[in-house]
């Protein structure tokens, strides 16, 4: 899970930038970078920290130009050093710098393609840096030797040939210096990107965002989202084009965007989050309603802040009280993408603090977006019981997460997701909790397919182990499994050496 923002307009874009990545600063709080350019030079910042840490006002006054992009990253294997921070730049041809949100299931055959047939080297581990060289690869390719300037048909082929390449999930925003502002999104839609105009005196801006939140407080209208394998290239001169470089395209978005990763006051693929969020409540109200008929539930207790929603319709069905029993700091970080087990277990303590009058000789119904390692909850339920809760009850407003997610969100391997092989009474065993009651995929479905009227499937992988793209093998799950273990994580960062993981790796491909 990363973040996007990408604006080509009128006036100097550095600040309107900024803003839009602070917007979705929840998408990514490892790194920040962003890279403008006047039309003829590129203005490159980038480095591990938060958007207000990394960016400084002399380092705005350097970044100059009309254009430019933004990403926000979270950690993810191998990808903790400042040289991962993104925009990625290559200066042939032209001068092209990417962002990039979603993961390339066939990464490292790329790698190699890129090293054998290309000849291009490449400097870091991650593959929104392989993304950035096929394309500029791609485009070099299309260019007649004679051309000064790349041509939107010039764009199109390079993207479609890049489809062809590039497996998995990836919403990519380019910057070609001179030439204009490039998005696309992958054939199956997996992860968002939206396009938006803003008009003033000056004339059209244009701006492409992993979420309309980024538009809506910047002054920017959101026009729709980029369509499955849909290309948008803008001009220097604001001209507009696009056109669907895929062969094939379906859209499946991902659900856990909905559960989790977006903010609710975010549009995606034309669905309300917001409203998702209360369908989610409901039908998980009435689930409990239905199968627990003779609960002695006392008071339903979100966990801040992302289940808020849920667990307040889920009081409302169940005609209970709703209250805030924990107080979040909000100077520490989502959880969920914190890099290290000690990390997240060290922060959940941080984070959160329980009101112990709201717990004191009540039966608590927790309510949580979801649940996928389990430390977390362990913990929640631990603050509750030492702050006088008789018994805690636990529903999560997702189902249970059993599968790695590989379309661009760290999951951790399946022997770290707590659901994995376990059956209900056992999870409600490893969390600690009296009761734990987890949200129907169906019912999730529902909860976010009902606000639509185009979308009739989505990614879900996470919770069935389907994935939409039809190439993840048993032999890719099980390199996931090593590279993405807590322990794999805590040696890259130390930098150990991986040559035993090298020949596993070169043994999978």
């Amino acid at each position: 899970m990363c973040g996007l923002v990408g604006i080509i307009g009128q006036s100097a874009v550095n600040q309107t930038l900024y803003d839009g990545l602070t917007l979705i600063q929840h998408r990514g709080q490892d790194a920040a970078g962003m890279a403008t350019s006047n039309g003829k030079r590129i203005f490159l910042r980038k480095d591990n920290g938060l958007v207000k840490d990394v960016f400084r006002a002399r380092h705005m006054a350097q970044l100059k130009g009309k254009m430019g992009i933004g990403h926000v990253r979270y950690p993810t294997a191998g990808s903790d050093s400042r040289a991962e921070a993104q925009p990625f730049y290559v200066n042939s041809p032209y001068g092209i710098a990417l962002g990039h949100n979603g993961n390339l299931t066939n990464a490292k055959f790329l790698e190699r393609e890129l090293f054998l047939h290309d000849r291009r080297q490449l400097n870091t581990a991650s593959d929104s840096e392989i993304l950035l060289n096929i394309f500029a690869n791609e485009l070099m390719s299309t260019l007649e030797m004679s051309k000064l300037r790349a041509e939107p048909k010039d764009i199109f082929k390079a993207v479609s040939d890049l489809m062809k390449r590039c497996h998995g999930a990836y919403a990519a925003i380019a910057m070609i210096i001179g030439v204009g502002i490039v998005a696309f999104r992958d054939p199956c839609g997996i992860r968002p990107l939206a396009y938006g105009t803003r008009l003033d005196r000056k004339g059209e801006s244009h701006m492409f965002a992993s979420e309309s939140v980024a538009m809506d407080v910047t002054g920017y209208n959101l026009v729709r989202d980029l369509s499955p394998g849909e290309v948008i290239f803008i001009g220097m001169d604001g001209s507009v084009h696009t056109a669907i470089c895929a062969s094939e395209t379906r859209r499946t978005p991902c659900i856990f965007e909905y559960v989790y990763l977006a903010r609710p006051d975010s549009i995606l693929d034309g669905i309300s989050v917001y409203q998702t969020r209360i369908n989610m409540g409901i039908r998980l109200g009435h689930n409990i309603k239905n199968n627990w008929n003779n609960h002695d539930i006392n008071v339903v207790i979100p966990v801040p802040d992302t289940s808020r929603t849920s667990a307040l319709e889920v009081a409302k069905v169940l005609g209970l009280p709703y209250r805030e029993g924990f107080v979040k700091n909000r100077y520490i970080g989502r959880t969920f993408i914190m890099p290290g087990h000690s990390e997240r277990k060290k922060s959940v303590r941080q984070k959160l603090n329980a009101i112990s009058s709201e717990f004191k000789d009540q039966n608590v119904l927790l309510v949580d977006d979801s649940i996928v390692r389990g430390t977390t909850s362990r913990q929640l339920v631990d603050l509750a019981r030492e702050a006088g809760a008789r018994k805690v009850y636990l529903a999560s407003a997702a189902p249970p997460v059993r599968h790695p997610n590989v379309y661009g969100i760290d999951m951790p391997c399946r022997n770290e997701l707590v659901a994995n092989g376990r059956a209900v009474e056992e999870i409600c065993n490893e969390v600690g909790a009296d009761k734990l009651i987890y949200q129907e995929l169906d019912d999730l479905v529902m909860s976010v397919k009902e606000c639509s009227t185009h979308i009739d499937t989505f990614d879900t992988s996470c919770f069935s182990g389907t994935y939409v793209t039809n190439d993840i093998t048993e032999e890719y799950l099980d390199l996931v499994n090593i590279n993405r273990n807590d322990s794999s994580k805590l040696a890259q960062r130390n930098e150990l050496d991986f040559s035993e993981l090298t020949e596993i790796q070169e043994v999978v491909h």
